[in-house]
């Protein structure tokens, strides 16, 4: 059976680095990216760049997205000149990206009938360290089937793949993640300005509560940066994790399942984010403790 080829749509801070991976294990992929620098930067690691989302569609075996949001992704599949336009029956689908879990059902039933294309989704998790070093999280949602048959094909990114059932599952069991982060992220904050009131070092947190019940990667992540102050060259943007939180609310409206905490983590989040942080690191979620500086 020959090697399917590979299209890769979104070359963000996880889309290039997840590409480079697919490309180091032999996979033929061709990119496209809306901005087209950063999907020409790819093409000294091997890969193609097609000059539109239809040149790619009807060039490969199989589409992957990681796109920002919901919206992005229905644009993409669904605009003149999408996946959907220029798709067929023989090609499946496989979406990274962080999207709605009721807008992703609506949008895999779409582009079945449109063009007979399965839907498997895909949510990651691992941020862009997880992305290069092939260590991600993967949850997906779909047909047993397409399950099957991508599988392999996500191996060289992940530690872990687990198929949580029909579409949509994949999304759910990243709002789930995220809630967690989130949350996470928010008593961090929190934490890390305790601290310093209090005339503790905030820098020795790290140190102290590792391997304790309160370590876990977001407070290995954030509460270094928090402590230092050091937001430079974020790993992931603080818009990034309010849209997922708004979808958890959003979700648990759809299922009547109460978020009290990830409702109040977003709300703190999009305080934050007025004031001019949406594309800042989640760690300066901390200045909102601190005093001001004189």
């Amino acid at each position: 059976m020959s090697t399917p080829r590979l299209g890769f749509i979104g070359i963000g801070l996880m889309g290039a680095p997840m590409t480079r991976r697919l490309l180091g294990a032999g996979f033929d992929v061709t990119v496209w990216n809306r901005s087209a620098d950063k999907a020409r930067a790819l093409e000294t690691d091997g890969a193609r760049v097609a000059s539109s989302v239809a040149e790619l569609t009807q060039s490969v075996d199989v589409i992957m997205l990681c796109l920002a949001n919901t919206a992005v992704v229905e644009e993409v599949m669904f605009g003149e000149g999408g996946v959907a336009d220029a798709g067929s029956a023989e090609q499946t689908l496989v979406d990274f990206s962080s999207s709605d879990p009721a807008a992703t059902r609506d949008f895999a039933q779409k582009l079945q009938e449109a063009c007979g294309m399965a839907w498997v989704d895909s949510p990651v998790s691992g941020g862009v360290a997880g992305a290069e070093a092939g260590s991600l999280a993967i949850m997906c949602g779909g047909e047993a089937e397409s399950m099957a048959a991508v599988e392999p094909l996500l191996a060289p990114l992940a530690a872990r793949v687990t198929h949580m059932g029909a579409v949509g599952s994949g999304q759910v069991t990243k709002v789930c993640n995220q809630m967690v982060v989130g949350c996470q992220a928010a008593v961090l904050a929190e934490m890390v300005a305790l601290a310093e009131s209090s005339g503790v070092d905030a820098t020795l947190l790290v140190e102290a509560l590792s391997g304790g019940f309160a370590d876990s990667k977001p407070f290995q992540i954030l509460t270094p940066r928090m402590a230092a102050a050091n937001y430079a060259a974020p790993p992931w943007h603080l818009r990034t994790l309010l849209k997922d939180l708004d979808m958890a609310v959003a979700q648990s409206q759809r299922s009547h399942s109460a978020t009290p905490m990830s409702g109040l983590a977003a709300q703190l989040m999009r305080t934050h984010a007025t004031h001019g942080h949406a594309d800042d690191d989640p760690a300066t979620l901390v200045k909102s403790y601190r005093a001001p500086e004189s």
